[in-house]
């Protein structure tokens, strides 16, 4: 008998809220405030704090942190404006920091 896989989760690590599709990572190569973090296209049940400028390791972006949409966890920030052109591939993506979330399914 075959069972059935759902999409594999990513959740938040406080509250196990699904915050992102394990088919939405665009890199694992990301640094975050806390360690490692990775990248992704798509992040849901979340809420988004005010845009800032921030200098990050590859140089100035507009920001806004996000947080679990339950629980208020901070979970990582999105990238608004890149003002590079080599870092536009960001813009409109999320850093989901590794320490923040678990891998469900």
């Amino acid at each position: 008998m075959a069972e059935f896989f759902g999409p594999r989760l990513y959740s938040c690590c406080n509250c196990r809220n699904h915050v992102s599709l394990h088919d939405d990572i665009v890199s694992k190569a990301f640094q975050g405030r806390n360690g490692r973090a990775f990248l992704f296209s798509h992040a849901m049940n979340i809420v988004m704090g005010p845009k800032e400028d921030r200098h990050l390791m590859t140089g100035l972006h507009t920001v806004a942190d996000i947080y679990c949409v339950d629980c208020r966890e901070v979970l990582g920030w999105k990238y608004e404006k890149a003002y590079e052109a080599s870092q536009k591939y960001k813009e409109g993506k999320f850093i989901l920091e590794k320490s923040k979330i678990v891998k469900d399914n």
